[in-house]
């Protein structure tokens, strides 16, 4: 595999952190491209940090070049409580960024999209992602992976008690999960990190990766 240059938006989040280190270790890129609201406390010769405005992303058409564009960003409605923030962070941003790199010819573009994503889903969590995935479908990329992680265990920075509540009870259940409800186990964010490379890496031709397949493709 030639060395390539590799895009992150979204690397403060617990997959992305994870994805970041991962790349850095990688020998296969020769770049890291991180795009990013604030400066991050990065020093690795691999890492060019853009400032970006994701108001306007257009402004930054000639930065969005490279080979694979990595993209776990996301919010909550506690960080986001206006809803049409919560919506530019969850449908318009990932759109956008996939157009740009479609048209500057990117190879492959991967998405942590969410566990029963669906665009005609009533929660704006699960349809937000379901409309991106579908975007995402019509540009045909050479290469996409859409991963569908289950509840993500890792350090997170703020607190989510909802969700620390989520994990610890499908922990429990995780024995009786069987069948089509092994998707829904608990999944490590660096495992959700490693799979996304993986499968960039392998001649793999799906497209959709439930949660149990991407703890398969990381192994």
């Amino acid at each position: 595999m030639t060395e390539r240059i590799a895009l992150l938006f979204g690397s403060s989040g617990l997959v992305g952190g994870h994805l970041l280190n991962q790349l850095i270790k990688d020998k296969n890129y020769s770049k890291i491209k991180l795009f990013v609201r604030t400066t991050p406390e990065v020093s690795d010769p691999k890492v060019e940090i853009i400032k970006t405005d994701f108001h306007n992303l257009q402004n930054h058409i000639d930065d969005i070049i490279g080979d694979d564009c990595f993209v776990c960003i996301g919010t909550t409605k506690q960080n986001s409580p206006d809803k049409d923030e919560y919506k530019r962070v969850e449908l318009d941003i990932p759109k956008e960024i996939a157009k740009i790199a479609k048209s500057n010819f990117l190879n492959s573009f991967i998405f942590v999209s969410a566990l029963y994503a669906n665009p005609k889903s009533f929660a704006d969590y699960v349809k937000f992602k379901g409309l991106v995935e579908a975007e995402l479908e019509k540009l045909n990329f050479s290469k996409l992976a859409i991963m569908r992680p289950s509840f993500l265990m890792g350090d997170r920075k703020e607190k989510r008690v909802s969700e620390k509540i989520g994990i610890y009870v499908f922990k429990l259940l995780s024995p009786l999960l069987l069948g089509p409800l092994k998707k829904m186990k608990p999944i490590h964010s660096e495992t959700v990190a490693k799979a996304m490379i993986a499968v960039i890496q392998n001649d793999i031709q799906q497209t959709i990766f439930e949660s149990n397949e991407i703890a398969g493709l990381s192994q």
